[in-house]
This record gives C-alpha cells, structure tokens and sequence, in this order.
C-alpha cells in the first residue's frame, strides 16, 4: 500500500514549515524505499542519493568503527550531515526491522536548504546561527540587573531605613506592600524630604519615598533604561516581572557595567597591595562572565579573557612574593596547566600549575621556592582558585623542580607510558608559561614534542586514554544523563563534552608537534598541517564550539539566579532545537573520537 506522503510530510517538522504551493512540489518529487529487517541501507562513506524520512519502523545508525550513535523512528531524519557536507554518507544506517522510508533525492533536498531558511536551519546542525556580539546596551536587564534588592515596609523608620542601607552600600531601598512594590526610598529622597525638611527620624518611609516609580520587565534592553533615565530624571529603575519584584538597576550599575572590563579588571589586580584587594577584582569574574555571554561573545573569546585576568593575579602574586622573600636564587619558570594553562577557564576553575627551576638550583635553595609556592597557592586559593584536589601545585616537592628532573619527567612518560604516566602527561602537555624566565621552557617544549610525535606506542597509548571520556549519547536521540546523586538526570559538559574534544586536541598536537596549548587553535593548527581531515576538522571545531557555547550560556543562567555556577545541566532546559543540535554535536565528537581509536581520524 503507497504512503501518505502528503500526510506525512505535513505533519513533520521541519517539512510542516512550508506554504502549500512548496509542500506539493516537495511531495511530486518524494519517492518510496523499503527495507527489511537487518538489511543496511548505506555504508560509511557511500554515496547518499537522497536524505531519508522514516514513515514505519526503525533505523540504526552507527559509526565508521560500528559503534552505534542512534536508534530513530518514525518522523526521524537521518542522511542530512553527509549530504550537506560533501554527498558521502558520515555513518552507516540500517534497518532493525521491516521499514519503510520516504526518499527526497539529493539534489531536491539541496534545492529545498537553499531555498527555504527555515528547513536550512534545522538541518545544518552542526552550524546553528551565532547571535551578534552586543554591547551593553543592547544586553537586557535579565543579564545585568542586581538581583533580591534590599526592601522595607512602609512603616519602616526613616532613621532604620538609612541605617539599612549605609550598613550595606546601597544607595535604595525599595518598598514592599502585601509583597507588591509600592515606592522606592533613594539617598536622593531620605536628603530632599527628610533631611531637608527636618522630619523627626521615627518618621516612616511612606512620608519621603516615591510611591508608585516606574519599573520595566527583565526582558526590556539597557537602552530602555537610559531612555527612562533620562526622561524621567532618576537614577533607580526596578525590575518587575509579573507583578513581582525580581530586580533593580541603578545609574551607578551602569557605570560600573562600562568600566568592568577585563582590561580595567586586570589594572586592579596590578596596583593591588594584598591579597584582600586581589580577591575583591577576581570575585568579579562571574559578573564579567554574564556581561560577556549575554553580550554573544564567542566561547574562545569569554574564556581567553577571564583566563587573561587569573594569568594576572598569579603574576601579580608571584611579585609580591619576591617583595617578602628577596630576589630568587636562581632563575625560574612558573606554570600553569588544565584550563588556565589552555586559556579554557570559565566560572568554575581550581589551580593547576608548577614550577621549572634553573640547573643551577642547589638544595639549599629550595625553600625559598617552596615558600614562594606557598605564598602564590594560597593566595590564588583565597582569591576562589581553590587548590587542586590531585595536588598537581607547585606546592609539591614532585611538581617544583629543576630543568633536567622535568626532562627526566617527559622521557619516562613517553618510554614508559603505563597508566599514570598517561595522565600525568596528558596534564603536563598543556603546560603554558605564567611568569618568570620563559627559556627555561622552549627548549623542553620542543624537544618533547619531538620525542613525544616520533615514539608511535606512546602516541598509541595516548589515543586510548583520550577515548575515557565519552559523549553522552543515549540512544532514540537522547541523551546518557547521570543516573543518580545530586546531578541526576543531567549531563555533565565539562567531562563528557569538552574534555573528549580536548583529549583529541591535545593527540593532533603532538602528532603535529604543535606548541599551542589552546584546544581551538590546537584543533586549526592540526587542519592545517594535515593531522586530521578538513572535513573532519571543522565538523569537529563546529561541535566543540556548539558544546562550550552552552556550556557558558548554562553557567551564565546560573550566576544570574544566584547561584553556584557548575557544569552540570539538565537536557530539558534546552529546548527541542537546541537538544538536537546539542546531541548532532555529540555525535561528531563521537565519530572523531571512534576514528582516532581506528587509526584514521589522525592523518600521517
């Protein structure tokens, strides 16, 4: 019996898109295919003559090494990602069991991407649309607002109420009725009507604030602040959703949102005197961090920023170590690794780092290097850097060491790479200078990465131990969430998201002997110099950039509710868009990472 073609496209998304005239010109060109149960219905790099719909039954795909990625049904599309990319199909498809497919030829299914935006954007998941970079203000209050604002009642005490928000540097307070807004107190009202006025200090707020003051939702933009400002002449604006007070913007907020750069942040952290001021600026960076996100800077550029600005602490910490101890006995190197040494940190970093010391290091010169350690950890540590639960600080004797110990380090790794010499390489690779004496570190560098790209059983061993760390693909197009703790039905984007695309980043470099610590510019260097395929190469930088966009943006949600940012998020947040594409992205990853395992994702 023929298919409903007509029926089924119209009521399947994205093809339900279309106007009447484009579905019937669809539908004339659709055609039909049946396949029984276990028959295949393309390999891993055939030629795709159409993109596939399933009507009935079942479809397995899998990857080049016979992993499998899905399991789909009906109203499912599969075939698009080969198709728009160079007519050769990614993964291998067959039936479970007795199915039946609509077929829309490769040429109309072209035709039908460059012609309707809509059905281009559900398909070409791999490079969902980036919004503009906004300045701020463009940005929307939800992103910027101070959230909770203080309150009173209006029977407060004019006295109380100035106590209240001397006490905590606030400049308002607003005034609550039956949990409604009912008025604003400003320093501008308490000088104008009280003081001015003589009013005895038992006088309630209701007598001086501005009852009724004007407020916007969480979604208007800044602009709409300046405006109302302006207008109005005042410096407060509420935020109001729903009748429910959620926030305040101040005129003060706004100055302070156009200074807090990452520039201005690090020129505090440079003229600090102590600890104390140092932790004040970095205490800052989740703030820094929802300006930069909301303002639709790219995941590269928010990270390279914030990690910009612990670079600086450590620097500024390394020199007031030296004002405490004297001059150093000998030349030194500090480093960092992990996401600093990366230039990857988000809101969520603890410390990674050591120390290189001159040949001409002595023991007796040790303790001086171990205070300085102690001094730089702890104050990173007091500024939210918190230390390392590996111990991998320069805290340790093992990680403080001279030039020659380091040597020794990496020729063991690489000649006997059991284990833990895979992870204590696997860190040590990401090894980026901090502060101090730089050339204490070229000549390792390069002389590693030749030992390390020419003794193919440690790059072997290598492969295998980036393939720990696994997307979290379930199958029927979901995802593999945590199944039980505190993060259950989540999906953790640091571990089984950036860390795999990481892992292979780190493999091309040393392949390529490339000196980039960064996983991006690690990921463009191995298309350039042939480590991985271009094609391969940029499906797999798309994914990494899709995985740690929303990674940020996820971060970035949490810190504007007040609380502690993590890597850990739950699917249903996202919508069923952003699922797909989330989980197409996890799919490149895992196909890169099954063809590294294969030996043919990492080019000779």
């Amino acid at each position: 019996m023929p298919l409903p073609i007509a029926d089924i496209l119209a009521r399947t998304h994205p093809y339900d898109s279309l106007d009447a005239d484009a579905l019937r010109d669809l539908v004339a060109h659709v055609g039909e295919a049946r396949f029984e149960a276990d028959q295949q219905i393309y390999a891993h790099g055939d030629r795709l003559p159409a993109l596939y719909l399933i009507a009935e039954g079942r479809v397995e795909v899998s990857d080049e090494a016979g992993s499998v990625l899905s399991q789909l049904g009906p109203g499912n599309s599969f075939g698009e990602r080969g198709l728009l990319r160079d007519g050769t199909a990614a993964t291998s498809a067959r039936a479970t069991n007795a199915t039946a497919l609509l077929s829309i030829p490769a040429d109309v299914f072209t035709a039908l991407v460059a012609d309707h935006p809509g059905i281009a954007r559900f398909f070409d998941r791999s490079r969902p649309a980036r919004a503009k970079r906004q300045d701020l203000t463009t940005m929307s209050l939800a992103d910027v607002m101070t959230r909770d604002p203080l309150t009173c009642t209006p029977d407060t005490a004019i006295r109380a109420a100035a106590g209240r928000m001397r006490d905590n540097s606030v400049s308002s307070l607003m005034v609550m009725r039956d949990a409604k807004l009912a008025g604003i107190l400003t320093t501008r009202d308490l000088t104008n009507r009280a003081v001015a006025e003589g009013l005895p200090p038992e006088t309630p707020v209701a007598q001086v604030m501005t009852p009724d003051p004007v407020t916007l939702p969480p979604s208007a933009l800044v602009s709409d602040v300046l405006h109302r400002m302006v207008e109005r002449h005042i410096t407060h604006m509420p935020v109001v959703e729903a009748g429910r007070l959620v926030g305040i913007l101040t005129q003060t907020d706004l100055t302070r949102f156009q200074a807090q750069s990452s520039a201005a942040m690090i020129g505090e952290i440079a003229d600090a005197s102590s600890i104390k001021d140092l932790a004040r600026v970095v205490h800052a960076i989740p703030q820094l961090l929802v300006q930069l996100v909301g303002g639709h800077n790219a995941h590269q550029v928010v990270t390279r920023l914030i990690t910009d600005i612990c670079d600086a602490t450590t620097r500024r910490l390394l020199a007031m170590a030296e004002e405490r101890l004297g001059p150093p006995p000998v030349p030194y190197l500090w480093l960092a690794c992990g996401s600093q040494g990366r230039q990857e940190q988000t809101g969520v970093s603890d410390q990674d780092n050591c120390l290189i010391l001159h040949d001409d290091m002595t023991p007796a010169h040790d303790a001086y290097f171990k205070s300085l350690a102690r001094i730089v950890s702890d104050g990173l540590d007091a500024c939210g850097y918190f230390y390392c639960p590996g111990d991998m600080m320069a805290t340790a004797d093992r990680w403080r060491q001279p030039l020659r110990v380091w040597r020794e380090y990496f020729e063991g790794w690489i000649a006997s790479p059991d284990p833990e010499a895979q992870m204590l390489a696997s860190v040590m690779f990401d090894l980026r200078p901090i502060g101090g004496d730089e050339s204490l570190f070229d000549g390792l560098q390069d002389e590693t990465l030749r030992q390390a790209s020419e003794n193919s059983i440690f790059v072997a061993h290598m492969v295998s131990n980036s393939l720990k760390h696994q997307p979290p693909l379930g199958l029927f197009r979901g995802f593999a969430t945590i199944r039980s703790g505190e993060n259950k039905n989540s999906v953790d984007l640091k571990h089984n998201g950036v860390v795999p695309i990481v892992d292979l980043g780190r493999i091309y470099a040393l392949r390529g002997r490339h000196r980039a610590a960064n996983t991006r510019a690690r990921l463009e260097a191995a298309i350039t110099g042939g480590q991985v395929s271009p094609t391969g190469g940029r499906d797999l930088l798309d994914a990494y950039d899709m995985i740690a966009d929303i990674r940020l943006a996820h971060q970035a949600a949490q810190i504007r509710r007040g609380e502690t940012p993590d890597n850990f998020m739950t699917p249903t947040d996202l919508s069923d868009f952003e699922r797909s594409h989330l989980r197409d992205a996890f799919v490149v990853v895992k196909t890169m990472q099954s063809a590294a395992g294969q030996g043919r994702g990492i080019l000779s």
